[in-house]
């Protein structure tokens, strides 16, 4: 089970950022969770929306250039050495982390989530889930 995380890379000038969360909004989309890395020129948004397909047509037709990516979401137990629990038998499979951001919002059991990039996704859903990490599919859309 994975998730579409979409990518876009912003002129980094004040107001950028909003003008796409207004033209989100204004379509119904809202943002799941989100990255937001800048360089001097450049920012990079990595982001989960409710609906990957329709924001993706709608940044499009906004001329903003998109990358969709399969990502997972996660939960990691919410204290001292919870992440360990996830990263461990990831790094023991010869699986790399590339990336890790939280999730805005909450599951049932209250757990903090997060969505992470790794090199071998497929194989990181299944190593995660023999670990007895639960992962989400397409519900991660509505929490």
């Amino acid at each position: 089970m994975f998730v579409k995380q979409i990518s876009i890379s912003l002129e980094n000038v004040p107001g950028k950022l909003l003008e796409v969360s207004e033209f989100l909004a204004s379509e119904g989309i809202n943002i799941r969770a989100i990255s937001v890395a800048d360089t001097s020129d450049i920012s990079t948004i990595r982001f989960v929306a409710d609906e990957p397909e329709k924001t993706v047509n709608a940044l499009k037709s906004h001329g903003v250039a998109v990358k969709e990516t399969d990502v997972i979401a996660l939960e990691v137990p919410d204290h001292p050495g919870g992440l360990r629990a996830v990263l461990k038998p990831l790094r023991s499979n010869g699986i790399n982390v590339l990336f890790l951001y939280p999730y805005l919002g909450r599951g049932e059991t209250n757990q903090a989530i997060v969505i992470m990039g790794v090199d071998k996704t497929e194989q990181a859903i299944e190593v995660l889930n023999k670990n007895w990490v639960r992962t989400f599919g397409k519900e991660i859309y509505s929490l």
